[in-house]
């Protein structure tokens, strides 16, 4: 059994909150330090949690959200080069369904008949390290790792040195101007144990420790982030290729004619198979895993890809993920262990969450210590109390994660969940309509304090570099900073500070410039940094992208407090549809589409306490956060609000908001005063006529696609 998704959306941005720091965490660890602490199994898990929850919470969706987001940071020791196009990763699929739902979004998308064939490849999803190899004129001239999607680590010098990959194409691509091939650099099985062995072998006899790898991928990405190339070159490395990205032209219309073009000079999957129809791409699913344990190389999945390229295009990329592609995961694994203590942590918003600590237990090749317990009512459905044993499982919506108790039945006393919190003895409610529990205590809390801090300055935030969590507690303890405003005033604590253990004068003026450099920060991240309940990035971005300002975002608030002031239950109405018409007010009033009433109340609580309004203030003294200014081509349609009604013929609804935002235009759900084009199909109605009321200019889907293609 998998947890239940969140009950309201106070506890649906409480645990996206967490999953963003968890995954971003885990991501350093793979793709930056390749040092992971849990399977791929375990990572895929959280992400899906995290998908579900935002699936069902669509205005919660945070601009660091993992969905968003490719990779990590790259490593520090490699130069660092801008990919010509974005190295995205790829959307997940758990069950055939998933599968099917994939096609059925692709179908959607495309507008596509029922009776239209989807022709998709497959091909297995190796465990490597992904690199984009950039060929001019058919010469080799650079390679890239990954990285965070956006910026790889140039790895030129070293990728020369794996055989397979050549330094010049052959006539049966033309000699391109440009033409960059994608693959992974992985090790074979057989090949990564005679690495292990043979470091072991050359650390015998000597005073130095053997370093060996944990596994083929890490050994992959160890030897090909090298400074010396010599050391790549000594590693047997490999290379298959499964696409491509900056092209001069395609090669051919498909994926799989492409793939197979270029597999005339790289080597590309023996189990690479296409087209092929849903029942096709199954088949050969279950034909890779059957093979899986016997492959030279580590697999955890196959990918399907769209076939023919021209829907590929349409398709695009949605957050880091490509519309046209899919991974169609194995499944992973349970395993039963003793739960021996739970502990409270406390979040930033107040939340108890409740932490199993278990015996440790491998699943899969990975030590497990420690599982979320979610809430009072997962501990009590559960019935889990310490020395019971229970079963993990690696899979599912959150990972690790308790899904049975196997000695529920013994006699033994419930454990019961702390009515005051740990860190500050406050007390610790659960208010009406809520899973979770919270600590009263606010900013009288250090660990909420601490908290709010550390989410200010993190990498989806400020990103201030230097100002970890230890220098945060340090700081804290010293009395130096409470808000986020006396970060920028650290400076007045410099003398002090060059007296401290750890804190030389370079360190000290790292920092204060790392400080400096963020007095005028992008509003987003600012906005965003404040965690104001509900405000995610990608919401904070909504916002201010129609409202541009910080002066016009408090403004707005203002207006919600006043709307809650002003409409009062009319006689006879009930409470539930009294909160209807306020909540419906409060959010034709933001006027943003995905932007809700729980993000208008949210805003409003924040201003309606003076402490908050004294915290903005003082910020906003400190810092200058310029105007938002939405990048996007320029066309008649860019910043004006758009609004898209009755039925589409030629584009889904998607595509159409998709085209619309390219623009620079932002998309709306409702006709307002505030819209200056609707796009009318047949069957419009309501939203048609109110803008005939409101005298607001309206044309049809052929007028749009001529105003999208001259502006393309």
């Amino acid at each position: 059994m998998t947890a239940p998704l969140p009950a309201t959306p106070e506890e649906a941005a409480t645990e996206l909150e967490r999953l963003a720091a968890e995954i971003a965490h885990h991501n350093r660890l793979y793709h930056t330090d390749d040092a992971p602490e849990i399977s791929d199994a375990e990572y895929d898990a959280l992400m899906r949690r995290n998908t579900a929850i935002e699936a069902a919470f669509p205005d919660l969706v945070r601009e660091d959200s993992p969905s968003k987001l490719v990779g990590a940071a790259p490593a520090s020791n490699l130069s660092k080069v801008a990919h010509a196009r974005p190295m995205f990763s790829l959307d997940n699929a758990f069950s055939d369904e998933d599968v099917a739902d994939f096609l059925g979004r692709v179908r959607r998308f495309l507008n596509l008949p029922e009776s239209e064939p989807i022709a998709l490849t497959a091909e297995p999803k190796i465990d490597g390290l992904s690199c984009s190899l950039r060929y001019e004129k058919g010469q080799l001239v650079q390679a890239l790792t990954r990285g965070d999607g956006q910026i790889g680590e140039d790895v030129t010098a070293n990728v020369r040195t794996i055989d397979g990959i050549p330094a010049t194409l052959s006539e049966a691509f033309g000699l391109p101007d440009v033409f960059e091939v994608r693959g992974e650099i992985y090790m074979a099985k057989a090949d990564f144990a005679a690495l292990n062995a043979r470091l072991l072998a050359e650390a015998e006899g000597t005073a130095k420790e053997a370093r060996q790898f944990a596994n083929p991928r890490n050994a992959a990405a160890g030897s090909l982030r090298q400074k010396d190339a010599s050391v790549t070159a000594s590693r047997p490395l490999r290379f298959f290729a499964w696409g491509w990205g900056e092209i001069d032209k395609p090669l051919a219309d498909r994926q799989s004619a492409q793939i197979r073009l270029i597999g005339k000079d790289f080597p590309v999957s023996d189990l690479f198979a296409g087209p092929l129809d849903l029942a096709g791409a199954l088949d050969q699913y279950r034909a890779i895993e059957r093979q899986r344990a016997d492959l030279p190389f580590d697999i955890d999945g196959v990918v399907y890809k769209v076939d023919r390229l021209d829907w590929q295009q349409r398709l695009g990329f949605v957050g880091r993920f490509p519309r046209w592609a899919i991974a169609h995961k194995f499944p992973a694994e349970r395993a039963e262990t003793t739960l021996r203590e739970i502990d409270i942590q406390v979040g930033r918003t107040g939340k108890l969450t409740p932490v199993a600590r278990l015996e440790p237990v491998t699943v899969g090749g990975v030590v497990v210590t420690n599982a979320t317990l979610h809430n009072a009512d997962e501990i009590e459905r559960l019935g889990v109390r310490p020395g019971d044993r229970v079963v993990l499982q690696r899979a599912g919506d959150v990972i690790p994660q308790i899904v049975e108790n196997l000695t529920r039945d013994e006699a033994r006393d419930p454990w019961s969940f702390p009515t005051h919190c740990p860190q500050c003895q406050s007390d610790a409610v659960r208010e009406e309509g809520e899973v979770d529990i919270r600590c009263t205590g606010g900013l009288i809390c250090p660990a909420q304090r601490q908290e709010r801090l550390r989410h200010f300055v993190s990498r989806g935030a400020l990103d201030i570099e230097g100002l970890g969590e230890k220098t945060i507690v340090e700081f804290l303890e010293l009395g130096w900073i409470r808000e986020p405003a006396d970060i920028f005033r650290l400076a007045e604590h410099r003398e002090e500070l060059l007296g401290r253990e750890g804190w030389k004068e370079k360190s000290v003026d790292n920092l204060l410039d790392a400080i400096e450099a963020k007095r005028t920060p992008d509003p987003v991240r600012l906005l965003f940094g404040l965690g104001i309940r509900h405000v995610g990035v990608v919401t904070a971005r909504d916002l201010l992208k129609r409202y541009a300002t910080f002066d016009a975002i408090k403004a707005m608030a203002d207006t919600v407090i006043a709307l809650r002031d002003s409409i009062t239950p009319a006689v006879g109405e009930t409470d539930q549809k009294f909160r209807n018409r306020l909540d419906k007010a409060i959010a034709e009033h933001i006027g943003v589409e995905n932007v809700g009433s729980a993000v208008g109340h949210a805003l409003a609580d924040f201003f309606h306490e003076p402490h908050n309004r004294a915290v903005w203030d003082d910020l906003l003294a400190q810092v200058s956060p310029p105007p938002f200014v939405v990048e996007a081509r320029e066309s008649p349609v860019t910043g004006k609000t758009l609004v898209f009604t009755g039925s589409l013929e030629t584009l889904s609804r998607d595509e159409a908001k998709a085209q619309a935002e390219a623009l620079g235009a932002r998309v709306a759900g409702s006709v307002s005063a505030k819209t200056d084009l609707v796009i009318a199909g047949p069957g419009a109605g309501s939203k048609l006529k109110k803008a005939a009321e409101l005298g607001i200019e309206v044309i049809d889907e052929a007028a749009w696609t001529e105003i999208f293609s001259r502006a393309s």
